[in-house]
């Protein structure tokens, strides 16, 4: 198995095996402040939140290859990411917009609010079942 993971600091995403041997950098370019990360090894997705300049949720495949922005309208701190694996959905919270949402994770298309606070700093967020779990500072 492997463990991917954000480094803030480089503005770049790696990936070793659970023992920390074969590290490399799977993506070095076009990212600003990336946050949060999920993977779905099953479909071969790598998928993100990133802040910065222009906030946006992207998907790449595991190696980097045909990144792709899926959401880049309407969010501005994106926090935690999740994958919903039964019914293919990709959420993320927003420490901005007090929101969580979600999306297809395929075409990123059916952007639907899944729940909507105020005053709430939602930190990261996670789906399992019927269930949605998130957190805030």
């Amino acid at each position: 198995g492997n463990i991917y993971w954000t480094d803030h600091g480089f503005n770049l995403m790696e990936v070793a095996r659970l023992n920390g041997s074969f590290r490399y950098v799977v993506i070095s370019q076009g990212l600003d402040q990336p946050r949060s990360i999920a993977v779905h090894p099953e479909k071969g997705y790598l998928f993100w939140t990133e802040w910065g300049q222009t906030p946006c949720i992207g998907r790449a495949h595991l190696d980097g290859s045909e990144k792709v922005v899926l959401v880049s309208l309407g969010i501005a701190w994106p926090n935690g990411i999740s994958i919903d694996y039964e019914e293919n959905k990709l959420y993320w919270c927003d420490a901005r917009t007090d929101k969580i949402e979600r999306i297809d994770l395929e075409s990123g298309g059916n952007r639907e609010i899944v729940l909507s606070g105020s005053n709430v700093d939602m930190f990261s967020v996670a789906v399992f079942g019927a269930y949605i779990y998130w957190s805030d500072r």
